[in-house]
């Protein structure tokens, strides 16, 4: 499949990597593309809704406080491995280069920690704790060559926004070892900058808690490397945070951006929001106007880079639409709006939030790169503009120069960290080792233990067969993917919202069947698995549970509704949905998990269903015993505020009374249950994979060497004793079982 089904599958998918299969195996583009929200608002909507209870938001440091729950419990079992890929990379939000060593560059992953490049960012290898929070925000480096990270993505899109940083740090080894130094309630830190006349002055622009107001947040100055800390730029109100701060002379410059993510409505942008200067190192600011956009609730994100005198500016709107692009020849005093350019503002979409970034030339401030889907280039200061979408992956963050050698500059966006020698204008090479994938979902094979697929997050479904490394099969948000267990080379593939593939020839061709399906609305992560007795009978969930009896061909619907219908918050339309699907061995029975806390069965194959629970927080997982199909487990997301509520569930008779299976469980939502041999239980979790026997007993870590990153999915394969575990920001990782 290439790049012709691309255009017809995701003309709209802004954001969505390339197919890169053989074009000439591409099928006939869907005519059904259900896309209900789009954008990286869209992943981070349903990790959102998943990952709260409805109509709460996500404590302060919830991620944090788990984690440190679950790093107090017992570790048993092996050593993870990481499997890869290697290949594909993920999100970038910042870069930096190491001033006193050549081609050392440092890239901070959205939530796969910090890496560090000695050969130009051809690989990359990490130089972050595993132990810590994998989310990343910001990376700087001294004239000193210190190093100073800030956690917490500051991009309110992707997914990875629900996982809120723990603050700075400091390492005066090249990451080797670091030193916490403060701001631990900033949520998320957008930018630091050192003084270069003095290494010992740090600026830090902390964009705050989506979720929860006030914290740290503004702009703060250290005048003692990091040891202390002074706000010297507070924001408007309890929700403005800062995303930029440049010093440049005696002059600094700083912008500040309202933000807020409420239970039910999202507001990016405000009175607060705006471009700020001080002539006075700080102790005093004013908010620039002179032909930017005037104070008001509409202004949104603003991306800012300043060069002497020359400054230019990308407004959005606070419904994330392009504004304009100003510039200003005299330090900010005047801004003029250069020439509408149709490219420009298309490079923004819907979604300027997820950029708000402007890159000057260091050697030629006429030679501007602005962040969008696509880099747009202008030589001419803003009069005309280029589009470049083809040449490196989409969705674009971050951007450094290498003053050592001319022409060199290095681009982190969605797809991982490119190098161009031709000043950004193209030129682009790909780093061939960058291991922090945000995975989806994993599928392994009992016939192959060499195979493995899964879904990840901007970079489509991906194989570990079909190339040398890892490829990509499907583009988009790589979601549901499955392989035969008695085929290999039957295999299906998702991207969002259920549109959904399959292949008899390992992927090389997909065809499409979503549209074969009943629905009225499908989950951003729709499930589709194998009846057990046989896998040409499959099960796909929208609001309803569809049947394939004929490996995917065709379907047919075999129950009502059984969520309590759409939900009310306009900016997720497709709520009210089934999120999870357990057909049991005896060919009879079947159980059913949705989003909205209901779990059903069948023991008729559809003919009637019994609702065996409602009210429960988002059902991730629904597992029924392979032997005993009155046996079964539910698995719930949602990090609570003192709520009881369990996040895992267990049923010896088929659902009519449950048990509280918790236990000793960080309080953090868990994602996926598997039933192991002699009846283990192994379970995901935001912290990790945990393990117990089915006689009782506590909740152990299992296995040594994982990070602390969220585990989405988890595959197990009792004949090799082989469990698989997708990440979301370092890649699969794979352990071997008692």
């Amino acid at each position: 499949m290439g790049r012709g089904l691309l255009s017809l599958v995701l003309a709209a998918v802004t954001g969505a990597a390339l197919l890169t299969a053989p074009a000439a195996a591409a099928p006939p583009g869907p005519t059904d593309v259900y896309r209900p929200v789009r954008g990286p608002s869209a992943p981070a909507e349903y990790r959102y809704l998943q990952k709260t209870l409805p109509g709460e938001s996500i404590p302060r440091h919830a991620h944090d406080l788990a984690a440190a729950e679950a790093a107090e419990l017992p570790a048993v079992g092996g050593r993870w491995k990481g499997v890869g890929p290697t290949n594909i990379g993920g999100r970038i939000v910042s870069l930096a280069l190491d001033p006193n060593r050549a081609d050392t560059l440092y890239a901070a992953a959205a939530s796969g920690g910090l890496w560090r490049s000695t050969d130009a960012g051809e690989t990359f290898q990490s130089v972050w704790p595993d132990s810590w929070t994998q989310a990343m925000g910001a990376v700087a480096t001294s004239p000193d060559g210190t190093l100073y990270v800030g956690t917490g993505e500051p991009n309110p899109g992707g997914g990875s926004i629900t996982y809120e940083g723990t603050g700075l740090y400091r390492s005066k080894d090249g990451g080797r070892t670091w030193t916490p130094i403060g701001l631990r309630d900033s949520g998320a830190i957008s930018a630091i900058t050192i003084d270069p006349a003095n290494p010992r002055r740090i600026y830090v622009a902390a964009a705050g808690s989506l979720y929860n107001g006030g914290g740290d947040r503004g702009v703060y100055r250290s005048e003692d490397g990091g040891a202390t800390w002074e706000q010297i730029l507070a924001g408007a109100n309890e929700f403005t945070g800062a995303t930029e701060i440049v010093v440049d002379g005696d002059r600094l410059y700083a912008v500040l951006w309202d933000k807020r993510r409420r239970p039910d409505l999202r507001t990016y942008g405000g009175e607060g929001s705006g471009v700020f200067r001080s002539t006075d190192g700080g102790e005093t600011w004013q908010r620039l106007g002179g032909g930017l956009p005037d104070r008001g609730p509409d202004v949104g994100r603003i991306g800012l880079a300043v060069a002497g005198d020359r400054l230019y500016a990308i407004a959005n709107k606070s419904n994330g639409s392009f504004e304009g692009f100003y510039a200003s020849a005299d330090g900010g005093d005047n801004w003029t709006r250069t020439p509408d350019n149709q490219a420009l503002a298309d490079s923004q979409s819907s979604f300027g939030w997820w950029f708000g970034k402007v890159w000057i030339d260091p050697r030629d401030t006429e030679h501007v790169h602005v962040a969008g889907v696509a880099l747009l280039t202008t030589k001419d200061g803003g009069a005309g503009w280029t589009a470049d979408d083809t040449s490196m992956h989409v969705d674009h963050h971050a951007m450094v120069w290498d003053p050592r050698r001319p022409g060199r500059v290095y681009l982190g966006n969605d797809g991982g960290v490119y190098r161009s020698d031709s000043g950004g204008d193209g030129g682009w090479v790909k780093s061939r080792h960058q291991p922090y994938t945000q995975l989806y979902s994993a599928a392994i094979s009992p016939q192959d233990v060499t195979r493995i697929s899964g879904g990840s997050q901007d970079n489509g479904s991906l194989r570990s067969w079909g190339g040398e490394k890892f490829n990509e099969y499907l583009g988009g948000d790589g979601e549901e993917n499955l392989i035969n267990p008695t085929d290999v080379n039957n295999v299906f593939a998702c991207y969002q919202y259920g549109n959904c593939f399959r292949s008899s020839d390992g992927g090389d061709s997909l065809t499409y069947f979503a549209d074969r399906t009943t629905y009225q609305r499908r989950n951003w992560f729709t499930p589709v698995v194998f009846d057990p007795r046989d896998p040409k009978v499959l099960y796909y969930g929208s609001e309803v549970v569809n049947r394939s009896t004929d490996g995917g061909e065709t379907w047919q619907p075999i129950s009502p509704d059984l969520s309590g219908g759409p939900g009310s918050d306009p900016l997720y339309a497709n709520y009210g949905t089934i999120t999870s699907i357990a057909p049991a061995d005896d060919g009879r029975t079947l159980y059913a998990g949705t989003d909205d806390g209901r779990v059903w069965v069948t023991k008729n194959l559809g003919a009637t269903w019994t609702k065996l629970a409602e009210g429960r927080p988002w059902v991730t997982r629904v597992v029924v015993d392979p032997k005993n199909p009155n046996r079964v487990w539910t698995t719930h997301s949602g990090y609570r505020s003192g709520s009881p509520l369990p996040h895992v569930y267990g049923s010896t008779d088929g659902g009519r009374h449950w048990r509280n299976l918790s236990g000793n469980l960080p309080a953090a939502p868990v994602n996926d249950l598997v039933v192991a041999r002699g009846g283990v239980l192994y379970i995901a979790t935001d912290q990790g994979v945990f393990t117990r026997g089915t006689a009782g007993g506590r909740w152990l870590r299992l296995g040594r060497g994982m990070p602390q990153v969220p585990v989405d999915d988890i595959e197990y394969d009792a004949g090799h004793r082989r469990l698989v575990a997708a990440t979301f920001g370092r890649g699969f990782y794979e352990l071997t079982t008692p």
